[in-house]
This record gives structure tokens, sequence and C-alpha cells, in this order.
């Protein structure tokens, strides 16, 4: 049974989701403000965070981005009943894992749902098979979503984490926009491979020494990206 954590003030929309929630076999807490959904969600692990943006006194930005800051990998939806590009997009630079704009079908509630539960499965199930990492002086620690560099412990996102695990789990491989964003974040944001470039800058900020000449993520260029391969490191 997984338990999972509804942070919406409207409370029919809460009320709907908790209802599809349970028939699908969750066990749900709700929550109707952000300082209490940013409670809970600190308190209490969840296999997912069904997330409204606008909420009273935290709003559901700041409530994502803390939750990242702890370290928190809980994957989380976010609800908004905007629909500018700008929302989505910051959602995903802050750690989001879907994003669905109010009113939504109840169809594709269940089915993002259902694709979140099954990309944190299949996560879970390469972790178990993964063995560690350790290529040109950084070492990622495949379980415990834990990345070493030249012996000191790198702050990564959730989604940092598996691009960088992504790219040198397979070194010299190029992979495109598209692909990076198909697979990290799934099919529903073509479109959105600025999305990529940021998340690959900050990653370059944080393990790069010189990023006018990167060492470990290299630009494939017109292409994509890849991770430098074993001879050159």
């Amino acid at each position: 049974m997984k338990n999972v954590l509804v942070i919406e003030d409207d409370s029919a929309i809460s009320d709907l989701v908790e209802i599809h929630l349970k028939d699908l076999g969750c066990t749900v807490t709700k929550a109707f403000d952000g300082e209490n959904g940013l409670e809970y969600a600190l308190a209490n692990p969840y296999e997912l965070i069904v997330l409204d943006i606008m909420l009273p006194k935290v709003d559901g930005f700041e409530i994502l981005k803390e939750i990242r800051k702890k370290e928190n990998y809980t994957p989380v939806m976010m609800l908004t009943s905007k629909s500018e590009e700008f929302d989505k997009v910051l959602g995903l630079e802050f750690g989001a894992d879907d994003y669905l704009t109010k009113p939504f079908a109840i169809r594709e509630f269940i089915a993002r749902v259902k694709a979140i539960f099954r990309r944190v499965q299949a996560i879970q199930k390469e972790a178990k098979n993964e063995t560690d990492i350790n290529i040109g002086g950084i070492i990622i620690e495949v379980t415990k979503r834990r990345v070493i560099l030249d012996g000191e412990r790198i702050e990564l996102t959730p989604k940092e984490f598996d691009l960088l695990h992504l790219l040198a789990a397979h070194p010299g491989k190029t992979y495109t926009r598209e692909e990076l964003l198909s697979v990290l974040w799934g099919y529903q944001y073509s479109g959105y491979e600025h999305t990529v470039n940021s998340h690959i800058n900050r990653l370059r900020s944080k393990i790069e020494n010189d990023l006018s000449n990167p060492r470990y993520i290299l630009t494939s260029w017109g292409v994509g990206y890849r991770f430098n391969d074993l001879e050159n490191l």
C-alpha cells in the first residue's frame, strides 16, 4: 500500500483526488495549506506528493524547494489552475516529477499517478542491480543516491543525480536533449528541451572545475550531451 500526501486547499478537488487514489490502493493524507503540507512532507515518508501551487501560507514552489533541500526524493506531481509555460518550467526546475493543469480529467490524473509509480519502481529495481560507478574521480553510489567528487560529497537534486547517473553509466554515448527529457521527465514534456540545458548547466557548476572546458559532461554539438569516455579521464 502506497502512502500519498495531497496538499490542496480546494476541498472538492482534494476529496476527488483522495477517492481515486484510494481506488488505486493508496493511503491518503490531506493538508489544506502550505504550512501544514510542508510539515507533513518533511515528517513522514510518502510514495507520492500531490502538490497545488497556489496555497495559503506557503506556496507550492516553496514547499517543493524545501523538500528537495532536505534530500527528499519523493515524487511530486504539481497541480495548478495556471497554464503558463513559466509555471511549468519553474516546477521542473525545482524538481517536480509531473505537472497537471486544473481542471484535469480524472483519467489523466490516474494515468499520470500510475506512470510515476511505474517509473519509481523501475528506478528502484535498476538501482538494486546497479553497481557503484567510480570514474575519473567521481564516485556515484547508486543505492544511496550519493555522489563523491575527489573525496567531497556533492549535493545534487534528484534530477541532477539521475542525469549524472545516466550519462556516467554510458560514457562516450551521446544522448539528445529529447532523449534525456523523455527518459528522465517523461514523454509529456516534449518541447521543454531547454529544461535539460538548465540542469546540465547546474550539474556542471557542481562537478566541473572549468566550465569553459568541462572534463566530465561534454557537449556533442548540434546533438546533445555525453559523459567523457574512460580513455580521456
